[in-house]
């Protein structure tokens, strides 16, 4: 039986793979108080103490997007020096080490799906610092698998749709912004993803040989959409009644930049893995 270490266990994407987790792995969950990952002795304790671990799953990260323009020093520690100290174990451990990243390390210039090829330029000081983790994952870890998503939501934690479910308690009216433009995911599909992945055990078969998977890949649902058209879809599926106001992103300015665009191309990922990805408005509806 595979041993699999999910960090930052309490957010999302750590709670979504809880409750979907697959009888034939042992999962150890760590959050903050279990293993500090920024704390490269700890990590290397923590794996001494518990291993072997096959694979680690990071979704350890400081996702507070403005409050990190704030906190540059601690957005670096947990999204850069986190993963750089996982990076280190692993490769010492012959670890597999998947690492959840954003659209936010692109900047938006694009017109067309970004895919894992393209030039990340981030805008902001959590796209900068998960650029970074990537960047020491790639150099330090020979088996590594990095997914970027965008626009995670799920019924942990703090996210757009839990958001605008509770304005619409208190407001009859909302302004949103309709010219930043990507794709939803529910968090329980991308934790699907994430254990299929893993029972994959990191190699492919072509042509009777044993082809290992390692590298970057993008996962988002399928669609396309704005900010505005999100929030639209959330208020019919529930049946609430609420005035919606499209509105530019200069009329509504956050101390972090934001791209315009930052729809993932997910062909590389659908074709490695076998994967069929549903619509964003599909698994909406699920949720």
């Amino acid at each position: 039986m595979r041993t699999v270490l999910v960090t930052g266990s309490n957010g999302q994407l750590g709670n979504c793979i809880k409750d979907i987790e697959s009888n034939n792995l042992n999962i150890i969950y760590t959050d903050y108080l279990e293993l500090d990952i920024s704390d490269l002795d700890k990590v290397k304790s923590f794996f001494k103490s518990h291993g072997p671990i096959d694979y680690c799953v990071n979704c350890a990260a400081y996702t507070a997007v403005d409050n990190a323009e704030k906190e540059p020093e601690k957005a670096y520690q947990i999204n850069a020096l986190g993963p750089k100290n996982l990076a280190l174990t692993c490769e010492l451990n012959s670890t597999v080490l998947i690492q959840v990243s954003t659209d936010f390390v692109f900047d938006g210039e694009k017109t067309e799906p970004y895919k894992e090829t393209d030039l990340p330029n981030p805008l902001s000081v959590y796209g900068k610092t998960k650029w970074k983790g990537e960047n020491f994952i790639q150099q330090i870890c020979s088996k590594h698998i990095i997914i970027r998503t965008s626009w995670l939501y799920s019924p942990f934690g703090n996210n757009f749709v839990k958001t605008m479910l509770r304005l619409a308690e208190t407001n009859m009216k909302l302004n949103i912004v309709n010219d930043q433009i990507g794709t939803p995911t529910n968090a329980y599909d991308l934790a699907g993803v994430i254990l299929h992945i893993i029972g994959k055990d990191s190699y492919m078969q072509k042509n009777g040989e044993s082809i290992p998977f390692y590298g970057t890949y993008h996962y988002s649902n399928e669609g396309i959409c704005s900010w505005f058209d999100f929030a639209k879809k959330i208020f019919e599926i529930n049946n609430i009644k609420i005035e919606l106001q499209p509105i530019p992103t200069i009329n509504y300015p956050t101390p972090a930049k934001r791209p315009h665009y930052s729809v993932l191309d997910k062909a590389k990922i659908k074709r490695t893995f076998g994967l069929e990805i549903k619509n964003w408005e599909e698994t909406l509806k699920k949720y």
